[in-house]
């Protein structure tokens, strides 16, 4: 029998990015703010993976702080300007989420991430989910970074083939990309957001339903 292989974006599908995140930002730069933060850190971050892939996403991360606290005003104490990278192996799993791929791998799928983050990182996050995964892709390793395809490429280079599905959270991250190479996509909906001209396979709005959703992609 084939193998069939589910890829995952990590951080927002599994894990809370947003809380995870948004933790930080309201600790160091304005509780009052956190939502402008946020909403600003989404528009800086993909910036600055765009104009130098081959940063680490630890620096990454540093960087959007710096920027944000520039923009308010604020100096971030010396000790703190790695903050975002340090928080992030204690950012919250979603609750669902273990339950949900104990039975993808019931059902006979592989399992792996590709995420842009830092391989410590995801190791970190891996084992807070408490699921192994049968592979993980990262940015830093590769030198390039989501919606650019070379996740998809490194994932086929080592395994022959695309996965069989792709399940993300974002729809410029994950969908748009999946969807220009054919792969069948889950948009995890977690936000209630608007698909606009991105059409995703299936919709869902947490991971519960995922394995039965793979199924139906992906038959045995």
């Amino acid at each position: 029998m084939a193998e069939r292989w589910a890829t995952f974006d990590c951080y927002g599908t599994l894990v809370d990015w947003n809380g995870g995140i948004g933790a930080q930002l309201g600790r160091l730069l304005g509780d009052d703010r956190r939502d402008a933060l946020l909403e600003r850190y989404h528009e800086i971050e993909p910036a600055i993976q765009a104009d130098e892939p081959g940063l680490s996403y630890r620096d990454v991360m540093a960087r959007v702080l710096a920027r944000l606290a520039e923009e308010r005003g604020i100096e971030l104490p010396e000790g703190e300007r790695d903050a975002l990278a340090r928080s992030l192996p204690d950012w919250p799993v979603f609750p669902e989420v273990p339950a949900a791929l104990d039975r993808a791998r019931a059902e006979g799928f592989r399992l792996c991430i590709l995420s842009n983050s830092d391989p410590d990182l995801i190791r970190a996050s891996i084992e807070r989910i408490g699921v192994p995964f049968d592979d993980a892709v990262t940015a830093s390793e590769i030198g390039s970074y989501k919606p650019v395809h070379g996740h998809w490429t490194e994932f086929a280079d080592r395994h022959g083939n695309l996965p069989d599905v792709h399940v993300g959270a974002s729809l410029f991250h994950d969908i748009a990309p999946s969807n220009e190479l054919g792969i069948p996509s889950v948009w995890v909906n977690r936000l209630g957001e608007a698909r606009g001209d991105v059409q995703p396979t299936r919709e869902i709005e947490t991971l519960e339903p995922l394995p039965a959703v793979l199924a139906e992609l992906a038959p045995a």
